[in-house]
């Protein structure tokens, strides 16, 4: 009988990690080119969201021809991967200029949801994203933004899951810093309507930032609080269910110029100089290049510095996207999601890290396990 009972135990004990495994969502957002898109391992993807569509008076718009073309192809690899969502997104940095006298309208907002839900209809896509940088607080240089944008915002999601129906994906990007989370949404209120937040757990230092530090760390250090695990906690605590987030990886490089080559580069006086994708790592960050590789065992992040340039990298790379991934899965949230597909190497790349990772796959090839330098 004992036997028994511990086999059946064993036994539920593994679907239920396998069930984890398998409702872990992977969300690749796209803007790269309508015929490169069908290079990647959709296979691993569960959802892919087109980016961006735009706000043009009161309407959801697609805006020419090309993109048309990059949505239509996106949902032909439906034929690859039938169980994968596409999505459409609107907004991005720099996007949203007129979001906040828009949604503010009723009339308005309404006529923006059934448009959304028209396109949807014509691409036959599967849902909608809207990436509104930022609501309520600044954002792109000269945008508009007010308080009741937190308000109207939930009345937005609120329009767009009546066009839409029960059925259809409805998501949202937030912001990953404190003043994002904390003052750009009514949470509890929001995510009644809404399947998931993307937590834009990068650029937590940035084009405007003039210290050095990680971009997309997992965790919080004494110099930075700002983390993919701060973002969590802050949304748990605000009442967002965990299985409603996802986290964010960065599938790109931030290139900060450093006044002084003091702590190889780490929180030093800098300004951002370029970003880098992925793909394009190995030929820019080589050791014959003058980089040389760290990792912020507190941070749990790898970075770069070149000391001749008094270049500071800061990035994902196949370790942190392997602990990102297991920190959702172990958080039981809704998943990960990254910027941006056209980032990454179409063999090898981060995209099989977190397939790996999620499947309970010790790393392989995708992950390239390097010497964690002590901070």
């Amino acid at each position: 009988m004992r036997i028994l009972l511990a086999t059946i135990f064993t036994l539920v004990l593994i679907n239920c990690v396998t069930a984890q495994k398998k409702k872990l969502a992977v969300i690749a957002y796209y803007a790269g080119r309508p015929t490169m898109v069908d290079s990647f391992p959709i296979e691993k993807i569960t959802h892919l969201i087109f980016s961006f569509a735009h706000l043009r008076n009161d309407s959801m718009v697609i805006g020419n021809a090309r993109d048309s073309v990059t949505i239509a192809n996106m949902v032909k690899l439906k034929s690859r991967n039938p169980k994968l969502k596409v999505m459409l997104s609107m907004g991005g940095w720099g996007g949203c200029q007129y979001c906040s006298s828009v949604f503010a309208d009723s009339a308005k907002r309404k006529t923006f949801a059934q448009t959304a839900k028209n396109l949807t209809d014509y691409f036959h896509t599967d849902g909608i994203d809207i990436d509104w940088e930022y609501p309520a607080v600044v954002g792109y240089p000269s945008h508009q933004y007010m308080t009741k944008d937190r308000a109207n915002f939930t009345k937005l999601m609120r329009d767009l899951r009546d066009a839409l129906g029960p059925d259809a994906e409805l998501s949202f990007a937030a912001g990953g810093l404190k003043q994002h989370i904390d003052s750009s949404f009514e949470w509890k209120q929001v995510m009644k309507y809404a399947d998931r937040v993307n937590l834009m757990s990068y650029d937590l230092v940035c084009g405007y930032d003039t210290v050095s530090g990680h971009h997309t760390a997992l965790y919080s250090t004494p110099e930075q609080y700002s983390s993919v695990d701060d973002g969590v906690k802050r949304l748990l605590k605000w009442g967002v269910p965990a299985n409603k987030i996802a986290i964010g990886a960065a599938f790109y490089a931030r290139i900060f110029a450093n006044s002084t080559n003091a702590n190889d580069g780490l929180y030093q006086p800098t300004h951002f100089y370029r970003g880098v994708s992925w793909r394009k790592f190995d030929s820019t960050f080589s050791a014959a290049n003058g980089y040389k590789k760290y990792w912020d065992k507190v941070a749990e992040a790898p970075y770069l510095y070149n000391d001749s340039l008094k270049y500071f990298v800061t990035y994902d790379d196949s370790v942190s996207v392997h602990l990102k991934t297991k920190y959702a899965m172990q958080k039981k949230l809704n998943g990960v999601m990254f910027w941006q597909l056209a980032d990454d190497s179409f063999q090898h790349g981060l995209l099989d890290v977190i397939d790996e990772t999620k499947k309970g796959l010790p790393p392989g090839k995708a992950v390239t396990v390097h010497k964690r330098f002590d901070r």
